[in-house]
């Protein structure tokens, strides 16, 4: 693949909210329901993925910065550096690179490191010290390609964490948890779940799009929600003990006396999980109800008070 940074469009030095910008930004424009049947589409989108696994995640972002790592995620061979990286010895092939003496160097035998290095390079055809070489090893098995799918989930479904089933295309069904820190909207990548490769290849990736569906009480804040709370006049007015619905059932909050329509309380730990595996908080917002009768009382009061405010501004 190419170099992230190169991919999602962005400097070396770009700050995390960047990277995430530019690769929402790629993701929308390339995403296969909005490119039925286009493959460059679908490349783009499959190595804008690939991209963000990688810059999306500080440590293996500082990993790819260091050299630890290569733009597929893969650990980088140390100590080697072409095939004239190790000098040639007695017995050096030509080239300039001697695979017995860079087996013996790194481990002292033929079992050593410097044998596991170049069997994980080149496959089996190094390890069995026959068949192709490097380049044949996966001439013809290609990797099976992505699929695209969706997950439609409820902020209950969130918040609990719970495993739920997912049909792929094709018929298969797999059992997928909901990551914490999700958001709508958000790709995930499932290693291994797309359509199967050729021979001795590996198989593609599940592209799992997580849609969040609409709650009649809760609106979405990152990981914080937000709801409103109707309260009774004389509640707001006395102050007390009233009822906010959560996502795991009401509960109490204790509400100061005179308090007035649109304040905003917060409770704590009781919005949705964060990657840290916090969680984040609800914002209750009072609305203050009138009585749905008419109340002779209150209605005398609320007059009085017109009146006295009326005499004070004639004064």
């Amino acid at each position: 693949m190419r170099n992230p940074y190169d991919v999602l469009g962005v400097p070396k030095g770009a700050s995390e909210a960047d990277i995430k910008k530019a690769y929402r930004r790629l993701a929308k424009t390339y995403h296969p329901d909005r490119n039925a049947g286009d493959a460059k589409a679908k490349d783009r989108f499959s190595e804008a993925n690939s991209a963000y696994e990688i810059l999306g995640d500080a440590a293996k972002r500082a990993q790819f910065d260091r050299g630890e790592i290569d733009a597929d995620g893969k650990p980088r061979a140390t100590g080697f550096e072409g095939f004239g990286g190790f000098g040639g010895g007695q017995g050096a092939r030509p080239g300039g690179f001697d695979f017995e003496s860079a087996a013996r160097s790194r481990g002292g035998g033929g079992g050593g490191i410097g044998e596991d290095i170049f069997s994980h390079l080149f496959g089996e055809a190094f390890r069995t010290g026959g068949g192709p070489g490097p380049g044949a090893a996966r001439g013809g098995a290609q990797r099976g390609e992505d699929v695209a799918a969706e997950l439609s989930v409820t902020l209950e479904q969130v918040a609990s964490e719970e495993k739920l089933r997912l049909g792929l295309p094709g018929g298969r069904e797999v059992d997928v948890m909901v990551p914490k820190g999700v958001s709508d909207g958000q790709v995930i990548r499932l290693r291994g779940l797309g359509q199967p490769g050729g021979p001795r290849a590996e198989p593609g990736d599940a592209l799992l799009t997580i849609r969040i569906l609409p709650h009649a009480a809760f609106r979405m804040e990152g990981a914080d929600l937000r709801t409103t709370v109707e309260v009774p006049l004389e509640d707001a007015i006395l102050g007390g003990a009233i009822r906010v619905p959560t996502l795991t059932g009401a509960v109490e909050m204790k509400m100061p006396a005179m308090t007035s329509s649109g304040r905003t309380f917060r409770l704590k730990g009781k919005g949705l999980p964060r990657k840290d595996g916090s969680r984040g908080d609800l914002l209750a917002t009072t609305a203050v109800a009138l009585p749905a009768a008419e109340d002779a009382a209150l209605t005398d009061y609320a007059r009085a008070r017109r009146q006295a405010r009326a005499d004070a501004g004639q004064a």
